[in-house]
């Protein structure tokens, strides 16, 4: 395909299915882990946390929605953290301050994610005409 016609070529509807499905996974697993992070907080048994949908997905993910790949690998990343603060206990079973707010922040950055992740999906894919303007734009100064 020479340069001109990929310019204006459209998306490829394959490409656009595997991403879909990989978001579809990672969002469940998401919800999953968000969930499991509310039966903590009722019980303060410790939990572990899914990963596994993100490991097989963050390549697919990282390619189509760059944006949303970077505070999903930095929320996957801390996952062994926040495990191991749920399972640190004081005396009568209590947490500490700073082990609450690491579980508590990790679950707020999740809902934050899970919404980044599912708005990257939903905004139109861009055409590679459309993404060469994009970086132009960004380039060339603007004369007004």
């Amino acid at each position: 395909m020479g340069f001109f016609p990929w310019l204006f070529s459209k998306p490829d509807p394959e490409l656009r299915s595997r991403l879909e499905r990989a978001v579809a996974d990672v969002d469940r697993e998401l919800a999953a882990n968000l969930e499991l992070t509310s039966m903590f907080d009722q019980t303060k048994q410790a939990v572990v946390l899914e990963n596994g949908e993100f490991s097989r997905h963050g390549a697919t993910i990282q390619a189509g929605l760059a944006a949303a790949h970077g505070p999903l690998a930095d929320l996957y990343a801390r996952i062994p953290d926040t495990e191991s603060a749920m399972e640190r206990r004081g005396p009568a079973n209590s947490l500490r301050d700073a082990d609450r707010a690491l579980i508590e922040t990790w679950e707020g950055d999740a809902r934050t994610a899970q919404r980044g992740l599912r708005a990257a999906l939903a905004a139109p894919p861009i055409s590679p005409f459309g993404a060469l303007l994009k970086r132009l734009r960004g380039v060339l100064p603007s004369r007004r």
